[in-house]
């Protein structure tokens, strides 16, 4: 009894578990896109390599990021007033269609790619920076049950761009600190270099 209870609240501060909601809604989630397309493209797959795509990404993870725009645990002036109006059902429709669509795969900058894949699949030991692979998965599958991100086929800017974020501490809505300390170390160089690889990986 006691060993359940503390899995269960365990799971509870890690953001894995939560309040039981009804099946995302694809069809209404779909509806709701709309507002969503400017940026993110109809289907998910953005045109600005600024802006994520969202196609094929985990639907819970999507739920958590919408979640955290609009309670302020990530800061971004543009999605927090887009967040702030969606019910927790409104974040569960968009997440499953979104998570349903297919992500146009990327190419990788060929200069960087080889530097990028040593350091996703093993790292910078010498400076204690840990294997993308370990969490987000040798393919870039990443992990839903964990709420880590399918990183495959995304745009190396924003790769890049949150990677820097984690590290200044601009971006701070990482489960205890992962992200934080996994990229305290890591140089531009390396940060481009793993973005690179990032995009490159086949969705």
């Amino acid at each position: 009894m006691k060993k359940t209870l503390f899995v269960a609240l365990a799971a509870l501060s890690l953001g894995i578990a939560g309040p039981s909601l009804a099946a995302g809604d694809k069809a209404h989630g779909k509806q709701l896109s709309a507002t969503c397309a400017a940026c993110h493209g109809g289907d998910g797959n953005s045109f600005n390599p600024e802006w994520p795509k969202l196609a094929g990404q985990h639907a819970s993870y999507i739920v958590k990021q919408l979640a955290d725009f609009k309670e302020g645990r990530r800061k971004n002036a543009t999605m927090a007033p887009m967040a702030a109006p969606l019910s927790a059902q409104d974040r569960e429709d968009l997440a499953a269609y979104f998570s349903s669509q297919a992500t146009k795969p990327g190419t990788a900058d060929e200069k960087l790619v080889e530097r990028g894949r040593l350091i996703y699949m093993g790292g910078v030991p010498a400076d204690g920076v840990p294997a993308c692979a370990a969490c987000h998965g040798p393919d870039g599958a990443g992990n839903p049950a964990a709420k880590f991100p399918k990183l495959a086929s995304q745009h190396a800017k924003y790769v890049e761009n949150q990677l820097k974020n984690f590290r200044s501490g601009k971006r701070a809505n990482d489960a205890g600190r992962m992200m934080r300390n996994a990229v305290h170390k890591m140089s531009d160089a390396d940060i481009a270099a793993v973005a690179q690889y990032i995009q490159g990986l086949k969705p």
